[in-house]
């Protein structure tokens, strides 16, 4: 079993860098509501039985991250008519390139870190810094709002594969609070993103600096 989490969990540092890699927003979009659906149901095959809040956390998870909030930036993105991330602050190439950095880093120290202590052979932990780096790489390289967002998506991934250590010992009520709030979370921005469409007919949000007169 270990051996299969391990592969699923590649793939996702490969979805990591096809993100930092396509200029297509809808692309970035679809492949993070696909990394959502799969980070859900691996409570199941992690832990390898069903309790109650397993599954819960399963069903939500793969609700909110697989479908309701991609379909919400989706929306978003034919209301305001943008394809792609035209201007990034540093180029696709070298921002896989960073992302590929990052993930071997990543690799490196965590078997470093106490988390990682009962976990040998696992992928969990390395996946979970590359995963925040990779969301932390897209907020702070992409203009778009949208692609923002995305970049948030993806951290907040990585933060959910560092719960997954945690789920046996974490309340339920801690894992539904950390999911509501990024559903409210995205909910609000997908607001904004519209209003600033609205405002400025631009996804670009460097135009915000305008609003400081």
């Amino acid at each position: 079993m270990n051996h299969f989490v391990n592969a699923i969990l590649m793939i996702v540092l490969v979805m990591n860098l096809f993100a930092l890699g396509t200029s297509r927003i809808l692309s970035v979009i679809s492949t993070v509501a696909l990394q959502g659906t799969i980070l859900g149901i691996l409570p199941l095959l992690i832990h390898g039985h069903f309790s109650f809040a397993i599954i819960l956390a399963t069903v939500v998870a793969v609700v909110l991250k697989g479908l309701i909030i991609p379909n919400m930036m989706a929306k978003a993105l034919r209301d305001t008519n943008i394809k792609r991330e035209v201007e990034p602050l540093i180029g696709l190439m070298p921002s896989v390139v960073i992302g590929a950095f990052a993930t071997v880093c990543a690799l490196l120290i965590s078997g470093q870190l106490p988390l990682a202590s009962g976990h040998e052979g696992s992928l969990l932990v390395p996946t979970a810094i590359a995963t925040m780096l990779t969301g932390f790489i897209m907020l702070t390289t992409r203009f778009k709002a949208l692609s923002q967002v995305v970049g948030y998506l993806i951290l907040e991934n990585g933060i959910y594969i560092f719960g997954l250590l945690l789920l046996d010992a974490m309340p339920l009520v801690v894992e539904m609070g950390v999911m509501l709030d990024l559903f409210v979370g995205i909910f609000v921005i997908s607001i904004i993103v519209n209003k600033i469409n609205r405002s400025f007919s631009s996804m670009d949000t460097r135009r915000l600096v305008s609003l400081k007169e």
